[in-house]
């Protein structure tokens, strides 16, 4: 609070002094502030002269997020029928079995139906073959309606068990199968129900519309795990291997994050004569999207030569990245152009040049002191 204080103080003393340089026709040229050694201590601002460092070699590679194939699931009517009602639309989380949509179908009144009439049909032949056979061990009628009475109880068991499995085939369990008998719900009545917990991202039924098992009625994404697909051109082939360390810029809003690569297809692709390898990402609050651009950057063996600065020398102005460079009256915002970071360091690739004396500590101060100046509406000279 004590620094803040001071601040105040000295910038209505004028002690910290924004001003623009002139060229030889009274045009701006840029920004200065000038500060005096009381302030750089008080504030703890450091200065630092930019220098080269050995930075591993690496290469930047493209890369595209798509979804994991394998959860990514699609959902469509198991009989033909009418759309019911509609629970799910795009965007929607759901649960693995939850209710998306109810359908109704009179084919599959029909088959269940028919398999209700094979149970009867069971029941009844079991009867009569109980009897049949109570009779013939008695001697009281003849083997051939014995054996006539065996015949029909085996062919009614095939047809409620091919019924059966119909029915299993389109995904009725054998509890809600044997729940049919109770004739609480409609016969051609089900339930379109999620096989996974996920995302809807496609949904293609509405309310009373004809649907069957040709059409696609959801698509449902588990995104909290994703792919990054990148493209390894031949000449880096030899550099890129199953485990290696990587680095994925997914641009402005999602921090950069360290990765492994998880496999290198060693088909390489027709059109662009490139592999591709595979990395797989948590992303359990969803905010990295399939069909997002990455660039991903691959260490290779050796090291080079790199101008590096301390992330916090560089500060955004107006929407841009600065440095503020040291100069005989006072500092300068130079616009940067930054390239690789890593570990604090990042690397400035245009603006800055070595030798240069620059800010790598308390350059947030300078920037408020511009940004405030700009505010004002006006310069001091």
């Amino acid at each position: 609070m004590r620094k803040y204080l001071l601040l105040l103080c000295w910038l209505l003393a004028g002690m910290m002094v924004p001003a623009l340089a002139q060229d030889r026709h009274g045009h701006e040229e840029e920004r200065m502030v000038k500060l005096s050694e009381e302030v750089l201590k008080e504030f703890g601002i450091r200065l630092a002269e930019a220098r080269l460092q050995e930075m591993p070699r690496t290469v930047e590679l493209p890369g595209e997020v798509v979804a994991d194939p394998d959860r990514v699931v699609h959902v469509v009517p198991v009989a033909r029928g009418f759309v019911r009602e509609v629970f799910k639309r795009w965007g929607d989380r759901v649960r693995a079995g939850e209710v998306l949509a109810v359908i109704d179908s009179p084919e599959l009144a029909d088959l269940k139906a028919a398999y209700l009439s094979a149970r009867a049909r069971l029941r009844l032949a079991e009867e009569l073959f109980q009897r049949e056979k109570t009779l013939w061990e008695k001697k009281i009628t003849a083997e051939e309606s014995y054996l006539r009475a065996k015949q029909d109880l085996e062919l009614a068991r095939i047809r409620v068990k091919t019924l059966a499995q119909k029915l299993l085939t389109l995904g009725f369990s054998p509890q809600a199968i044997r729940g049919f008998e109770t004739g609480k719900r409609p016969l051609g009545r089900y339930e379109l129900r999620s096989p996974i917990s996920g995302l809807v991202v496609e949904k293609h039924l509405v309310r009373g519309e004809m649907v069957g098992p040709d059409r696609l009625a959801f698509q449902i994404a588990d995104l909290s795990e994703v792919w990054v697909l990148v493209s390894v051109y031949r000449k880096w082939l030899p550099h890129v291997r199953e485990g290696q360390k990587v680095w994925l810029d997914f641009g402005r809003g999602l921090p950069p994050r360290e990765a492994r690569i998880d496999y290198v297809n060693p088909l390489l692709k027709k059109d662009t004569r490139s592999a591709q390898a595979r990395i797989r990402i948590k992303n359990p609050r969803g905010e990295i999207k399939p069909g997002l651009l990455v660039k991903v950057r691959v260490t290779l063996s050796g090291s080079e030569k790199a101008l590096m600065v301390p992330e916090s020398a560089v500060q955004i102005l107006e929407g841009r990245p600065v440095i503020f460079v040291k100069e005989e009256e006072g500092f300068v915002p130079h616009e940067v152009k930054l390239g690789r970071k890593q570990n604090g360091w990042v690397e400035v690739l245009e603006g800055l040049s070595p030798g240069e004396v620059y800010v790598a500590e308390g350059a947030l101060t300078l920037k408020a002191e511009l940004e405030k100046d700009r505010l004002g509406g006006g310069h001091t000279h």
